[in-house]
């Protein structure tokens, strides 16, 4: 098991900054995902701390020791890559045995690990088959029990479920994060998809053009996004966003103009007259008799036990995730309430939530 420190470590490719300055702490035993869109600098972030690329400047830490610039044969740890990287011309014992054949261990110690390793993984009746005859779920079994009969001090997997189907991820994903509790070893996940990071992660740090815009739970990342960027990455709908331009001093409860008014938690700092964005989540979303944000209903999707509706307002759009039985015929006007303690405010310009009683400003390193 180890723990994992990045100090302030960039890379640059030519005249590209991947990643700049980053700094994070993952925890022995974690579960950690680097989650971002494609091109956002997570997959260098993991191949630098596997040792694949060297950082441009900053220090990397294993369990307190420098390892930065260290070889990745070095650094005791296992990577998994996306498509498996299996021999074809082996069968499943001699890929997982593979790594200790090249460490030269005893022949009936590499047979004891592969067979408890099969054993952990459900793929004892597979261990003489070629892997040419295996479906992709069992490829990334054996491509895991390869990593795991190392018994390393981390697992690197970037995106080792993309080759495989819904339904086969859904499974895997389940698998992934039951092995990794019965194993307790630090692992580092990449990932452009929130749905994997939220269900298996402890922690997430979320990436964009090469910049963390926030580090946290998926829960704390859920409810308070610390920019406008991770508010609309996050959620499936993601957050709505309205726009108002408002005057905020400590203690503001309310945004809003032209009569309309939205009470939001209060407002810790004096930020004058600004462009500030009110966040809310489908699900803190409700049609009222009365209110003062009013809109249009622009479309209605049925969902079995819930609908999610679009509604069209002078401020934007936003989404609500209503019971199914709730009237949301297209066209029709309706006033809408939002959850008062759940919304989260956000200044246009820096794109950073502003610091509320319930929430923080700014990005999450």
């Amino acid at each position: 098991m180890a723990e994992i420190k990045l100090e302030s470590v960039q890379k640059r490719f030519g005249e590209f900054m991947a990643v700049r300055g980053s700094s994070f702490t993952i925890r022995d035993g974690e579960f950690f995902a680097l989650l971002g869109p494609s091109g956002c600098g997570k997959t260098t972030t993991l191949r630098m701390i596997a040792g694949l690329e060297l950082p441009s400047a900053g220090r990397i830490l294993l369990d307190g020791d420098d390892v930065t610039f260290r070889r990745a044969s070095m650094r005791d740890i296992a990577f998994v890559f996306q498509l498996f990287a299996l021999y074809p011309h082996l069968n499943v014992r001699r890929n997982i045995a593979f790594p200790l054949r090249c460490q030269r261990m005893a022949r009936l110690e590499i047979a004891s690990r592969v067979d408890e390793v099969a054993s952990l993984l459900r793929i004892e009746h597979l261990l003489d088959l070629p892997v040419s005859a295996l479906s992709g779920g069992d490829r990334q079994r054996v491509a895991l029990g390869r990593a795991i009969v190392r018994r390393p001090k981390a697992f690197l997997m970037d995106e080792p479920l993309g080759a495989l189907d819904a339904e086969f991820r859904a499974v895997m994903r389940d698998e992934l994060r039951a092995l990794h509790d019965r194993l307790s070893t630090t692992t580092i996940y990449v990932t452009h998809d929130q749905i994997e990071a939220m269900a298996m992660a402890d922690t997430i740090l979320l990436m964009n053009l090469g910049v963390i815009e926030q580090c946290g739970s998926p829960q704390a990342i859920y409810d308070r996004p610390a920019s406008m960027f991770v508010a609309e990455f996050i959620g499936d709908p993601p957050m709505s966003l309205l726009r108002f331009r408002s005057v905020l001093r400590a203690g503001t409860s309310r945004v809003g103009i032209n009569g309309v008014r939205i009470d939001v938690p209060v407002v810790l700092e004096d930020l004058g007259e600004i462009d500030v964005a009110v966040g809310v989540r489908p699900e803190h979303v409700r049609f009222a008799d009365e209110g003062a944000l009013r809109g249009r209903v622009v479309s209605a999707e049925y969902l079995g036990t819930t609908q999610v509706v679009t509604v069209t307002t002078e401020h934007g759009s936003l989404k609500a995730r209503l019971p199914a039985d709730v009237p949301a015929a297209s066209g029709t006007n309706v006033a809408l309430t939002l959850a008062t303690d759940r919304l989260s405010v956000f200044d246009v310009a820096s794109g950073l939530a502003i610091k509320t009683a319930v929430g923080e400003r700014g990005r999450h390193g």
